[in-house]
């Protein structure tokens, strides 16, 4: 069996990877090469797979220029639509797609699981809410899964390595008063709840999230307490605008999600919470 995956090289997709080869799948790679051909050269390729999973996008925490977020929308949006467009054009069309998307699709403060059709208004959630309506057209087609990401919490990428060397100067602290909420996983917990995904040909909305919900200040607290530093440091919005301008709204808000669909599915999560995660990953 065949497993076509875009965004190859990022997080998720060079961690995947080995654990679908170990299962014996054989994988090939959508780059951003095959995006800037025609439409008939992606429809090639993803003819000649049995399963597709996408998980392009450029990053988000990054100064949001106006040219920039042109680039955070086309990776995600323009892609979906040619893949989507790709599969309606295959003579063989592959059995399960599976669409990536992010939990900023909800709105802050309350805490809410796939149910919910409360959806952000902000730039992150008009980006999430086209990027999985271009996915969702391809119903007609064949099984569709989208998994909402929350914060991926790994050793050699994401959002913690960049988080470490303050904490471990003892500079860390909550960010913008830490009330925001702060959904993270695992990548160990992501990894196989993509693997469960595939394995029982799932489809429908995923949060990918652990159930083991907190908010900034309080993951900023575990962080602290695992690297045995303090962490009262406070990071204030003000700053981090300086820094990022519009796109310090990554940091400074945040959502509370729960992962209703995989836990009613019956998956297992190994690190539901977040002291064993850490000092998981950190020691």
């Amino acid at each position: 069996m065949k497993i076509l995956v875009s965004g190859s090289t990022g997080l998720v997709g060079k961690n995947l990877i080995p654990k679908l080869q170990d299962r014996g799948y054989e994988l090939e790679a959508i780059g951003r090469e095959d995006f800037r051909q025609n439409i008939s050269h992606l429809t090639k390729k993803v003819g000649q797979s049995d399963i597709l999973i996408h998980l392009a996008g450029a990053p988000i925490v990054a100064r949001w220029t106006s040219s920039y977020k042109k680039e955070i929308l086309a990776s995600r949006v323009d892609t979906t639509k040619m893949i989507v467009a790709a599969m309606a054009a295959a003579e063989n069309i592959p059995g399960l797609f599976i669409s990536t998307s992010a939990v900023g699709i909800y709105p802050d403060g309350k805490t809410l699981t796939e149910s919910s059709t409360d959806y952000s208004n902000n730039f992150l959630g008009q980006v999430c809410s086209a990027w999985e309506a271009e996915a969702l057209k391809a119903k007609s087609l064949t099984k569709v899964a989208i998994c909402r990401l929350g914060v991926v919490l790994a050793r050699d990428g994401g959002a913690l390595p960049k988080m470490l060397p303050s904490f471990r100067l003892g500079m860390g602290g909550p960010v913008a008063g830490g009330r925001q909420g702060f959904s993270w996983i695992h990548l160990s917990d992501l990894i196989d709840a993509y693997l469960f995904i595939i394995d029982k040909h799932l489809e429908g909305i995923f949060n990918l999230t652990a159930p083991g919900v907190t908010d900034n200040a309080g993951f900023t607290k575990v962080l602290g307490q695992v690297l045995r530093r303090p962490a009262i440091v406070p990071v204030p919005s003000f700053a981090l605008k300086l820094a990022f301008g519009e796109g310090a709204v990554t940091l400074t808000a945040g959502q509370k999600v729960l992962p209703g669909r995989l836990l009613n599915e019956g998956f297992k999560f190994e690190f539901p919470d977040l002291l064993p995660a850490l000092e998981n990953i950190l020691h």
